[in-house]
């Protein structure tokens, strides 16, 4: 491929991700586009599991994979240390905890080219690394619209489709010079932020249908609440640093406007009790619609019910509670 020449530099972050690394790298290894002309940057935030040597051992036999300090230990400033350090024509980023298909990086960079956008990016599936049934439970809920929303990156596409993000990124390096770079002061949402200010600027983002990512999930309901806490509570931050409610799109805020439709009519209820039916309504529309998709989902996949039935609410909940503690700890940033 004449795209192949193009020199290319990938980014991936990395904090104590031994349990996941290892397969990553090896899907790296295997891709189709010419090892002369990329450089792999693991930009680490000083992991202390093993993290790092391993990463190590595969830099002595593989030149182009190269290890890189992030003392801060926060995404996007180690997306930053990894551009300015990037020699790279095209920059791609990737994720620790996912795994890439043989034409991943070629497929990119060529469509990249192609179509001309700022950004380009793939599909992003989810699977789990130990398989039973509760993981597999965990797996179908966060690759269900119900669970996570109509966003298009999860869902895939059949054609090349102009979006408003996609899952990790591939650009040319100059789109940093127009657009800016990674927003430092975002732990979580950094990459949608970025794109939503490509979008504002005039650009174009594309996910294609050439290949795709599969993002491989936490596998316990502690981590899936962590994680989805953390994030609904940086959607409401996201807004408050950026000043830009279109930094976020609305599906990111549905689990706290559900979570306020059972808080405040329980609230006011203690001053007019009639409505109580307005929260009685919600959780009660609520539970009968997982009820039945959780039913049929797991006839048709033969998945746990009683699983299914837990990752639903514990998905939405957590995320819900995130957005509503941030909006609480507002008062606290100046």
């Amino acid at each position: 491929m004449e795209d192949c020449k193009i020199i290319l530099s990938v980014i991936c972050p990395v904090y104590n991700e031994i349990k996941y690394i290892d397969a990553c790298i090896q899907s790296i290894l295997f891709q189709d586009y010419p090892k002369r002309n990329i450089e792999i940057l693991f930009v680490d935030g000083m992991s202390i599991d093993g993290t790092r040597d391993l990463i190590n051992r595969y830099a002595k036999s593989n030149p182009f994979i190269k290890l890189v300090d992030n003392p801060q230990r926060i995404v996007p400033i180690a997306m930053n240390i990894g551009i300015r350090a990037s020699k790279g024509d095209i920059v791609i980023r990737l994720d620790a905890h996912a795994l890439y298909p043989t034409n991943y990086f070629s497929a990119l960079v060529n469509q990249l080219v192609i179509l001309g956008a700022d950004n380009v990016g793939a599909a992003c599936r989810t699977d789990v690394l130990n398989k039973n049934q509760k993981t597999l439970a965990i797996k179908e809920v966060l690759s269900n619209r119900f669970g996570v929303g109509n966003s298009t990156f999860r869902l895939g596409v059949d054609n090349v489709m102009e979006v408003d993000t996609v899952p990790f990124g591939c650009w040319r390096k100059e789109v940093f010079e127009k657009y800016g770079y990674y927003d430092e002061r975002l732990i979580r949402n950094q990459d949608i932020e970025l794109n939503k200010r490509i979008i504002r600027g005039g650009g174009h983002i594309c996910l294609i249908s050439d290949t795709y990512s599969t993002y491989l999930a936490r596998e316990t309901f502690k981590g899936i609440a962590r994680n989805n806490y953390l994030n609904g509570k940086w959607n409401i931050l996201t807004v408050f640093y950026t000043k830009q409610f279109s930094s976020l799109s609305i599906r990111h805020f549905v689990p706290l406007l559900f979570l306020l439709s059972l808080f405040l009519p329980a609230l006011l209820s203690l001053f007019y009790l009639p409505i109580i039916a307005v929260m009685l309504l919600s959780l009660g529309s609520y539970i009968v619609c997982i009820f039945i998709i959780c039913f049929l989902l797991s006839i048709k996949k033969k998945l746990s019910f009683f699983y299914l039935f837990m990752t639903f609410p514990l998905l939405h909940s957590s995320y819900g509670w995130g957005s509503f503690i941030g909006l609480i700890s507002l008062w606290k940033i100046k």
